[in-house]
């Protein structure tokens, strides 16, 4: 085997190969470590790295194949975000007091991939605390973009899309609460897929030096990334069910298959235009594009709906939430100050920025009456989709954008010309969030600077087949990834 044959080759195809005794895992981990040492050195984005132990774990691979055990990854190499722990490797989320804390024991997610036969080769890089659209941070430095080393791969799973596009490993692991495995997918042209909440268990996913109890989530999910929808199904079965600490008072989520076997039998939703932020023209062509190869298809293919939620009042809300839950813990005198901050708001101030600010300044009863109205629209969305099977939709406002590490409240974003707070490209995001639902990336397209661009397909509660298998027929129809011009 030559260790150009396969880099890009999907995780079905490789395990197909190690089944078949067509390529070891020892020779598919060399060939990944190669790579790697001669790749990352401009990439940065295998940060933490278990070469040894995951060629002692190919080895062990290669002696199960050959006595006839299959397991669904058996061999298959592959990494995983810096933020899940790993017995005996370093989990710092990018934070210097944690550079050197090593858990002792695997994130379930990550001994459910062990189980089924992954071969772990380490971390990939985060954003401190995982709380930015780029992946840098003081201890591992910045992961640039495969496509152009000047501009962001995305976070906070930017350093796992990097390595998915540069060829490293064909499957990752990430995790998502304000788009971090959607926006590095849009930007490095690669697929993820966000779960159902609590499809997949947490437990272990949490930051340094905290329990790794079994917990349901509030917005926050792990989920798959890789180059191909097929390999976003694989890991997903891989990874999904629940807690079994959690187990014992019945909580369970079951999932349907796909709604159809056949593109033109999907229902459609496309929605390229928000309220609250401006979207670059290039993601809207490409969604356009889109949606007329679906018309041909034979889609039934929409551009508005009277059951579609309101917008606006849904992000506002989730940005709401979504800065409470970050400023949980919060010391005394920042509370203080950000509850004075949030009184000096005028009362009809319900820019995303004033819903931030009073985000962070939620009591207990503001927390559960956000909740209640979050309840509401959950159901407004649901509603949704008993019309129609998926809703199209940006990923982001922009492909992806120049490294930019000034403080985040200075940072603005240019879109097509306008000026847009850099924090306010969470709006497409906030819909699947909010509302806990299944949200597939697939690439579409590019720009005409060569940038990818993503599509995200939203679902019904559970409906996780539906978003992977529709991403799948549009993958085989007209296309998915196509690997950056690195070599």
């Amino acid at each position: 085997m030559s260790g150009s044959d396969w880099p890009y080759r999907s995780a079905s195809e490789q395990i197909a190969a190690l089944a078949t005794n067509e390529v070891s895992s020892v020779e598919l981990t060399d060939a990944a470590i190669a790579r790697i040492e001669a790749l990352d050195p401009k990439i940065n984005a295998v940060v933490v790295r278990d070469f040894e132990r995951a060629r002692e774990a190919a080895g062990a691979a290669d002696a199960a194949l050959a006595r006839g055990e299959r397991r669904p990854l058996l061999g298959l190499p592959m990494t995983v975000k810096e933020s899940f722990n790993i017995a005996g490797l370093a989990t710092s989320w990018g934070q210097p007091r944690f550079k050197d804390w090593r858990p002792a024991e695997d994130a379930l997610a990550v001994e459910r991939l062990k189980t089924a036969g992954a071969v772990i080769l380490g971390k990939t890089n985060v954003p401190l605390m995982l709380a930015d659209w780029q992946s840098y941070n003081d201890i591992f430095g910045t992961t640039k973009n495969p496509w152009d080393l000047t501009r962001t791969p995305g976070g906070s799973s930017g350093g796992s899309a990097a390595a998915l596009a540069s060829g490293y490993i064909p499957l990752e692991l990430g995790s998502d609460i304000g788009g971090s495995l959607r926006a590095p997918a849009h930007y490095c042209g690669i697929y993820a897929h966000k779960p159902t909440l609590d499809l997949v268990p947490q437990r272990g996913g949490g930051p340094p030096e905290t329990p790794a109890i079994p917990a349901r989530g509030e917005f926050a999910v792990t989920g798959p990334m890789a180059r191909s929808a097929a390999d976003l199904a694989l890991e997903l079965e891989v990874i999904a069910g629940p807690d079994p600490l959690l187990d014992g008072i019945g909580y369970r989520l079951a999932l349907p298959a796909a709604t159809h076997a056949r593109l033109a039998d999907y229902r459609v939703l496309v929605m390229d235009r928000h309220p609250l932020v401006p979207t670059a023209h290039c993601i809207t062509a490409a969604l356009d594009t889109l949606s007329e190869s679906l018309v041909r298809a034979g889609c039934r293919v929409m551009r508005d709906s009277p059951f579609l939620p309101d917008l606006v009042v849904t992000t506002q809300l989730y940005s709401e939430l979504l800065m409470a839950f970050f400023s949980a813990d919060m010391a005394p005198e920042e509370r203080a100050r950000a509850a004075t901050a949030a009184a000096a708001l005028a009362s009809d101030d319900r820019s995303l920025a004033a819903c931030r600010r009073r985000g962070m300044a939620l009591t207990h009863a503001d927390w559960l009456q956000a909740w209640r109205r979050r309840t509401a629209l959950q159901r407004r969305w649901q509603r949704l989709f008993d019309e129609f099977d998926v809703l199209l939709c940006p990923v982001m406002p922009t492909t992806a954008f120049a490294h930019d590490h000034s403080p985040h409240l200075q940072r603005r974003l240019a879109v097509d010309g306008v000026e847009m707070s850099y924090q306010d490209q969470i709006a497409w995001i906030a819909a699947a969030t909010l509302a806990g639902l299944p949200a597939t990336v697939a690439p579409i397209g590019r720009s005409s600077e060569g940038l990818p661009i993503g599509v995200q397909i939203v679902g019904g509660w559970l409906r996780d087949r539906t978003t992977i298998g529709f991403a799948g027929l549009i993958e085989r129809e007209f296309g998915g990834f196509v690997p950056p011009p690195l070599d």
